[in-house]
């Protein structure tokens, strides 16, 4: 039965949106009618506009949303539901417009023969092809309950982890944006009004002193074009990020500096070896299982790496031996792999190596940032320092001269 996406107004004459099913617009007119209100418009929900979204890519839906969808579908086929019912529960519990409206195109294209990883296909926002790669997984294999269980288990822990690696640069972030408005706000603002003092003064000011005023003045002469510069390399850092090659560029300079580096290949490690434990776990052959893996990577010589290892896959080699050939992903992981392959429980050590590796991350990011926080906020008082001497020093050089 497929769905419709309807506007009607009420007996007060309120815009009433909703949706719902129907075997003909015809039918579903009758339903607004039968519920009291008057149709303006009925469409039937398209797989690609589920929600008035652009054609071919339909809308999206964010990471808790489609979590709680894969995991509220797992379980309720778990506990013996058919699709059809499963559906209707998840159209019923939906908590917003779009959400149910998403739905109700999956269940009109399942209900009409489509397997729900061709029917996500039409959503490519709201459902990447990793996601419908596993779906698809558990299709094939009878095994779909299962999957999504451990597919939603997936996104926790990568949203938990991004979560983690967000509020430990929230800080940080705070202190630097602060203190850099507390000193442009010296400069800009007190310092003009100190230089007014001092230049009715006959006395020569410290070094440190006319430094600041040069500063002083040089921002107050410039700042509109401090602030150009940083919009203008804001638009040019988003211009880079969309071509293929400056992006690669960019990987390849983050994989280079020092500590940003190393966190950035562990994430990308870590994403790597979970992912293919839910591939691997699910029976998905290993050389589709790299291939899909790819779309998690977040570094262009991260992806190369894995493009490399999986030609050495299909040459025969072992998943272990083709990731240490590429040297860029971390040794333990390696070797917890080879591990898996030389027991026959693959999938078991990949989820070892990622657990292993998301400790690890933790743990780098936390010590990153028990060292760099402090030393921040050091640098920061330093200059805030400094800028106070500049202003008093003047003060104490005429005190003394007064005292003489």
């Amino acid at each position: 039965m497929p769905g419709f996406r309807y506007q009607a107004y009420t007996i007060e004459g309120r815009l009433h949106k909703g949706v719902l099913e129907a075997d003909s617009a015809r039918q579903a007119r009758t339903l607004l009618r039968d519920r009291g209100l008057t149709p303006h418009r009925v469409e039937v929900i398209a797989a690609n506009d589920a929600a008035g979204g652009r054609p071919g890519r339909g809308p999206s839906l964010s990471g808790p949303e489609v979590t709680r969808l894969v995991r509220s579908l797992g379980s309720l086929l778990e506990a013996g539901l058919t699709i059809e019912q499963s559906f209707n529960a998840l159209i019923e519990q939906a908590e917003s417009e779009r959400e149910r409206q998403i739905l109700a195109a999956l269940r009109g294209e399942v209900m009409a023969g489509s397997p729900v990883a061709r029917a996500m296909e039409s959503f490519p926002r709201a459902f990447p092809e990793l996601q419908r790669t596993l779906v698809a997984a558990g299709e094939t294999s009878g095994q779909l309950a299962l999957v999504l269980t451990r597919l939603a288990d997936y996104l926790e822990e990568r949203d938990l982890l991004r979560g983690r690696i967000q509020l430990a640069l929230v800080y940080p972030a705070i202190v630097l944006v602060v203190a850099l408005l507390v000193i442009g706000a010296l400069l800009v603002f007190v310092v003009p009004q100190v230089v007014q003092v001092y230049a009715h003064a006959k006395q020569s000011l410290p070094l440190l002193t006319r430094a600041l005023i040069a500063a002083s003045a040089f921002l107050q002469a410039t700042w509109p074009a401090w602030i150009a510069l940083v919009v203008a390399l804001a638009v040019a850092w988003r211009a880079a990020l969309a071509r293929p090659a400056a992006r690669a560029r960019l990987d390849a300079f983050w994989l280079r500096v020092p500590l940003a580096g190393a966190v950035r290949r562990q994430l990308d490690a870590t994403r790597l070896a979970a992912t293919l434990a839910i591939l691997v776990g699910s029976r998905v052959p290993i050389l589709a299982a790299l291939e899909a893996a790819g779309g998690v990577l977040s570094l262009a010589p991260m992806r190369d790496a894995l493009a490399a290892a999986a030609r050495g896959v299909r040459e025969g080699q072992p998943l272990s031996r083709a990731l240490g050939a590429t040297a860029a992903f971390p040794p333990v992981m390696v070797h917890l792999i080879a591990g898996g392959e030389a027991t026959g429980r693959l999938d078991e050590a990949l989820e070892r190596a990622a657990r292993q590796q998301q400790a690890s991350l933790a743990n780098r990011l936390q010590a990153a940032v028990a060292v760099f926080e402090p030393a921040l906020i050091v640098a920061m008082g330093a200059l805030v320092f400094g800028i106070v001497l500049a202003i008093l020093l003047p003060i104490f050089n005429l005190n003394q001269l007064v005292g003489r």
